[in-house]
């Protein structure tokens, strides 16, 4: 069965507004709503689940700022683009054109358990890396007013893994990335894009994958400890979890 790239909701996005970076207020607070959306990728024969998460207002915005949200691994049962609704509402709620891509379907394999991870996960972080291009280009296509100049990328765990691919393969498309303690895929060791890493208190990040000391020196590269859980940097974690992570990446969003 063939599908097509289902374009009315998105059209309908064309009407929302816009902010960029230097027009987002940390006190201006907007409604905020959600539209989803499945593109189909026919070069890969794939399906897309996309979530929009948008500021309401009837004032456009001129160069609004981009957002692409990668979930962590949910053993492909589906939904895991909604499970960061506190984050990415949030961040639409400030200004940002915010997509959330689902990159596992229920049809997928399942991703190794054993075997270097580097190794035997990369195949999955390539989809992954593949599907936030595809979304992008498409982006491009339908809402050419956005800033494609700043893109910042988050992702969370496995998805953060493919950001971290993502900016290694596409430095050129990426202004900043933020992963939320990504385990396993090497950080770009570089200026641009800049880099923000948030690690847990629990799960240690593989050999080499976090920047020295000198290398964040070097490259301007922040890795922000926290008393957070791996595990609870989704929808999971408290109300005090949540503002504190809320806080630290509407900051780091918001430098220059």
């Amino acid at each position: 069965m063939k599908y097509k790239i289902l374009f009315t909701s998105f059209l309908i996005l064309s009407l929302c507004n816009c902010a960029s970076k230097k027009n987002i207020s940390s006190t201006k607070i907007y409604k905020t709503k959600l539209d989803t959306l499945t593109l189909f990728d026919q070069s890969r024969n794939r399906k897309i689940p996309v979530a929009f998460y948008s500021p309401e207002t009837d004032q456009k915005i001129p160069a609004q700022q981009i957002i692409i949200f990668s979930h962590g691994y949910g053993a492909n049962k589906g939904g895991d683009y909604f499970v960061y609704s506190y984050l990415t509402e949030m961040l639409a709620s400030k200004g940002y054109f915010t997509v959330s891509i689902q990159h596992e379907l229920p049809t997928d394999e399942l991703i190794p358990m054993e075997g270097k991870p580097q190794i035997v996960r990369m195949p999955f972080w390539e989809r992954g890396t593949d599907n936030i291009l595809f979304v992008l280009n498409e982006l491009k296509k339908i809402r050419p007013d956005l800033d494609y100049k700043h893109l910042t990328l988050i992702g969370h765990s496995n998805g953060g893994d493919m950001t971290a691919l993502f900016a290694n393969k596409y430095s050129s498309l990426v202004y900043k990335i933020i992963t939320m303690d990504n385990r396993r895929m090497y950080l770009p060791r570089t200026s641009l894009p800049k880099i923000y890493t948030i690690r847990s208190n629990d799960y240690p990040a593989d050999e080499g994958v976090l920047p020295t000391s000198e290398e964040q020196k070097k490259y301007g590269i922040t890795v922000q400890q926290t008393d957070i859980n791996h595990g609870h940097m989704d929808n999971k974690g408290s109300d005090e979890e949540k503002e504190i992570l809320k806080s630290m990446i509407f900051k780091y969003t918001e430098i220059q």
